[in-house]
């Protein structure tokens, strides 16, 4: 009964929502609260402004976006920012159709999409409501009852233009029903909705030989002009093609670029007048913004066309391309699966992280910048700190190619092959492996990957193997210690008092005896060794290690585990190494004593309790890590 309680929640909310007045009460609310009469760009850009901004590393993070789009930040902000904020301001761009161009899977419906849910919410709450003419099959703006010749009066007493003129049906409704009284004219609220047509359309093409422009512009109800007596008459049309029904909100046009040209043109003045054609009428004025998407092929096709010549200075492009970040890569298969019906599988830990590096790794471009291969630039993209390169390298990188990420796989067939993995392995749970064998079984059957792709591709799946093997031999390893995070702050705290020692010339206290004693060489030396440092090398470390103690001081932040990626790698080494013989051991011995096999049982205890693995994922790691380490 619970769901019946929300559903008559729901339709009480919806009752108390609704307004209904005459255009003069309609002004009273227009001088109390302006932001009733924006235009569709505006409401645009106000939903997506009101929901939150924050700034991140000198960049926008829009929260509008935030659950439903992850590592396009880019993307987003140059979206809102190039196109929907000017076009909020009355700018030119509002006469422009939004196309979103980017590979197949790469967050452009999405975009729409949410767009589309978030003003049917918005358009419920005060500063997103719509008013309209009463019974109007186009929503139209109240403020069209306004005559021409007073709106500069208008504007000067409500500081609000008016744009567009009051539609055929609505003048002779005026005439015909209030006799010219504006002020007496019905006026409602309405709430957007896709489903009932209001303020949303979605135009998909079809065949040009049967699809009729009717679907767009409205068409002729010929069983009313016995009734009415002429076509001309708007009672005797039906204004309910999408651009009729899209005023006051958006439009999607979906794959316009494969529509037949005679669609198109309607666009033309749409966009730049605000007015299209429909029927034997004048031009009708219709507030709306049109969004459509498409794929780089079609539109290189497009534009190449000298047809289309008049069409191109009335789009603004958007490339949406492929996210390029591991960690919000895999937050979008994190997504899909639990919009599936694959949610109860249990997936092991790092499974969707290896598929994630695997499908970055197809997307970047090889840099010309020296010392940068591909996983560095992955790691450098995911916010990851490489010893030697900083944000600056970053931008650099993301600068010399701006259009990467147009290609590479794509996150559908991903999460295609890890449905593939469930179904063919048939157990209640899957692991990274399992997935990358998936992963490179399924390049075979893909139809759009050439052999020369296939095979880079093949390495990347090697490249993202090897990444796992790090990953789940660090994983056992810090199951073994019981507080892995402590003994490294310990070990790493040990590690800097003995060189600051070392570099300052002084000596140490024995925390026990108080006595003074020399820099422990032997314990800097065995962390060192780690990570190659050299005998002749390591006074230049250690004193790199002091003066970056120091940068961190002077800026009131506090030196830790992570401040040094170069000393955290050696750090772990060293915690690693002390424990590889007993993992080794007791990983992998056929009869294990009852000292190991306690040992063991409580490795997995801590795997299912503290890092998220279940009893058959947590045993499987223990075995693979078993056998890479008698490798």
């Amino acid at each position: 009964m619970d769901i019946l309680n929300k559903v008559r929640g729901h339709r009480e909310e919806e009752n108390r929502l609704k307004w209904e007045g005459t255009f003069a009460e309609y002004l009273e609310i227009v001088k109390e609260r302006p932001e009733v009469a924006q235009t569709a760009h505006s409401r645009v850009y106000n939903m997506i402004k009101n929901s939150g901004i924050t700034e991140r590393d000198g960049q926008k993070m829009y929260d509008f976006f935030g659950e439903g789009i992850f590592g396009l930040e880019d993307s987003i902000e140059r979206l809102v920012e190039e196109y929907f904020h000017p076009a909020a301001k009355r700018l030119d761009v509002r006469k422009r159709i939004l196309l979103l161009m980017g590979p197949v899977s790469g967050g452009k419906s999405t975009i729409v999409t949410m767009l589309k849910r978030g003003l049917e919410k918005y358009s419920r709450t005060d500063e997103g409501a719509v008013y309209a003419i009463k019974d109007c099959p186009m929503h139209e703006d109240p403020l069209h009852l306004i005559p021409k010749h007073l709106r500069e009066d208008f504007y000067k007493e409500y500081g609000i233009r008016i744009e567009g003129s009051l539609s055929p049906l609505n003048s002779m409704k005026l005439e015909k029903e209030y006799g010219g009284r504006i002020e007496d004219v019905k006026v409602e609220r309405i709430f957007l909705s896709e489903d009932k047509r209001t303020g949303i359309g979605t135009f998909s093409p079809s065949d040009p030989k049967s699809q009729d422009i009717a679907d767009l512009t409205g068409s002729i109800d010929f069983s009313t002009i016995a009734e009415y007596g002429s076509e001309s008459d708007p009672r005797a049309y039906r204004f309910d093609g999408e651009l009729n029904k899209a005023n006051r909100g958006m439009m999607e046009f979906q794959e316009m670029l494969k529509c037949d040209e005679k669609f198109l043109w309607h666009l033309l003045s749409l966009t730049q007048e605000g007015n299209f054609k429909a029927g034997r009428f004048a031009l009708i004025s219709a507030d709306e913004l049109i969004v459509a998407h498409t794929n780089e092929a079609e539109y290189r096709s497009f534009i190449s066309n000298k047809k289309n010549e008049a069409l191109h200075s009335r789009i603004i492009v958007m490339p949406i391309p492929y996210n390029l970040r591991v960690s919000q890569e895999e937050r979008i298969y994190q997504k899909m699966i639990k919009e599936s019906d694959m949610s109860h599988v249990h997936i092991a830990p790092h499974a969707l992280r290896v598929a994630a590096i695997f499908s970055v790794l197809t997307r970047l471009e090889d840099s010309g910048k020296q010392g940068v291969d591909v996983v560095k630039k992955m790691r450098l993209y995911d916010g990851d700190s490489v010893e030697g390169y900083d944000q600056l390298d970053v931008d650099e990188l993301r600068k010399e190619f701006p259009e990467e990420g147009m290609n590479g796989i794509d996150p559908r067939y991903v999460i295609n092959r890890i449905s593939s993995t469930i179904i063919r392995k048939e157990v209640p749970s899957i692991n990274a492996l399992d997935v990358l064998r998936s992963l490179k079984d399924g390049l075979d059957q893909h139809p759009s990957i050439s052999d020369e792709d296939r095979e880079d591709y093949m390495n990347y799946i090697a490249v993202a193997r090897k990444e796992y093997d790090e990953i789940a031999k660090k994983e056992v390893q810090k199951a073994f210690v019981y507080s892995y995070e402590e003994s490294a702050k310990t070990l790493m705290d040990n590690y800097l008092d003995n060189v600051e020692a070392f570099c300052n010339k002084t000596k140490l206290q024995d925390p026990l005896t108080g006595e003074e004693m020399q820099p422990d060489e032997k314990l800097m030396r065995s962390i060192e060794e780690q990570i190659g440092i050299s005998e002749n090398a390591k006074k230049a470390f250690r004193e790199e290690i002091l003066i970056r103690i120091s940068a961190y001081a002077r800026k009131g932040k506090r030196f830790d585990y992570n401040s040094h990626e170069r000393l955290r790698e050696a750090i772990q080494k060293k915690l690693f190494a002390d424990l590889k013989d007993v993992v080794k051991i007791t990983t992998t011995s056929q009869t294990p004593d009852e000292s190991q096999l306690k040992k063991i049982n409580e490795v997995i205890a801590r795997l299912i309790d503290e890092y998220g693995y279940n009893s058959t994922s947590a045993n499987e790691l223990l075995r693979y890590v078993g056998s890479l380490l008698n490798r």
